[in-house]
């Protein structure tokens, strides 16, 4: 199997012990093992102002973290990022992080010509999501619609980056069996760099 460079992404803004952080530790140790290179971060621990103040009109200084982020975004060949599904979206500070991050230059290129054709200069990468929720799918489809379709769509996708979304239903409420059940499943995504 081919070695591949993998940045893990916790979007998850509690710096405790969460579900997220067990499924990237886990994925993450399933990849080393299997020889592939990992670099990490976690949303919380980086220092950044997560709002863009100002559009595209005048795009504030990256901050050292953000800088990184890129670097290791570009460095990567696939990109794992976990993250809660609160009130049908990302949470703010991930939100914010893509808002800083995915830039004109960095993620994509505006067409001035056809403003509706843009370049995609992450294309070529590959991307796992988790997305954990203490709600139903039926219900949460029902009412909030796709939950997917930010991430994979109208964030990675709009970079290039050919994107998985896995969501993991009804946390809240289930048996610790379930939860290790999952772990067990991201050692092997880990491993396979899928």
């Amino acid at each position: 199997m081919e070695k591949m460079k993998i940045f893990i992404l916790i979007g998850h803004p509690d710096t405790e012990p969460t579900l997220n952080s067990a499924l990237a530790d886990t994925y993450e140790k399933g990849a080393r093992e299997a020889g592939h290179e990992v670099r990490r971060a976690h949303v919380a621990l980086l220092r950044f102002d997560p709002i863009l103040h100002r559009g595209y009109k005048t795009v504030q200084e990256l901050e050292p973290d953000l800088k990184k982020a890129q670097e290791d975004i570009r460095w990567a060949d696939h990109i794992f990022i976990t993250y809660p599904n609160w009130w049908a979206a990302m949470p703010a500070l991930l939100k914010g992080f893509f808002d800083r991050v995915w830039l004109p230059g960095f993620a994509f290129r505006f067409n001035e010509k056809y403003p509706f054709l843009w370049k995609k200069l992450l294309k070529g990468k590959t991307a796992r999501v988790i997305v954990t929720t203490d709600g139903l799918p039926f219900l949460s489809r029902i009412f909030f619609g796709d939950n997917q379709n930010e991430i994979k769509r109208a964030v990675l996708g709009f970079a290039g980056i050919t994107t998985t979304v896995t969501s993991i239903w009804t946390v809240k409420f289930r048996k610790e069996k379930y939860c290790k059940k999952w772990l067990c499943i991201m050692e092997q995504w880990g491993k396979k760099a899928e």
